[in-house]
């Protein structure tokens, strides 16, 4: 009896074992724990070998953005966009308009839609792909500074920040915060933008 009693302890406790690894696993995977950190020295790497292709990613992406709007363009692949956001300011009244987007198939009347909006067309987008993978990133903001979005790691992201003029004594604190943010050059900051769970600074 009590050799039995033994054997299915033995078997309940690894099924149970075997199912905590594989929700260990189920988790980790869902907020990247199996995804690539980049080091500083990774960035700095990727930048000095791209920067010629990030700088005309930045004035092709400007030359394309309305004055009055702010775009924010994800790729998660050539059919897919992680992220499409655009704000619309009324320079008028003073009021902002956000269109907020996740998750969206380029061939889809959503996008087209958007894409109109903006004197855009699917064409354009493939070209502003091209451009990225050219530079090696994934995503671009026409904010100030210009941003571009180098890669995900979970739900985390590290980009670059793109300065037209040295950063002004003033900000260079707020750039060089040892947790989002890390100041490269006098024109170019390093980003980490954590996500929900895990690191909220730069992880390195």
């Amino acid at each position: 009896m009590l050799k039995k009693i033994l054997k299915w302890g033995l078997i309940v406790a690894g099924v149970g074992f075997v199912g905590y690894l594989g929700l260990l696993f189920m988790i980790m995977s869902a907020f990247g724990g199996f995804d690539k950190d980049y080091t500083k020295q990774e960035l700095i790497g990727h930048y000095e070998a791209n920067a010629a292709e990030m700088h005309e990613l930045k004035n092709y992406f400007e030359s394309l953005v309305p004055a009055n709007r702010t775009v924010s363009i994800e790729f998660t692949d050539d059919r897919e966009l992680n992220i499409f956001h655009i704000v619309t300011s009324d320079t008028a009244t003073g009021k902002t308009v956000r269109d907020n987007n996740w998750n969206l198939t380029i061939k889809s009347s959503k996008v087209d839609s958007m894409v109109a909006s903006l004197g855009w067309s699917r064409e354009t987008l493939k070209t502003l792909k091209a451009k990225l993978d050219k530079a090696g990133c994934i995503s671009v903001t026409n904010s100030s500074p210009f941003n571009i979005g180098f890669q995900r790691s979970g739900m985390s992201m590290y980009f670059y920040n793109l300065f037209d003029h040295p950063i002004p004594d003033s900000l260079i604190a707020t750039y060089n915060d040892g947790c989002t943010y890390t100041l490269y050059t006098d024109q170019v900051v390093l980003e980490y933008g954590g996500g929900a769970v895990g690191p909220q600074c730069f992880p390195w």
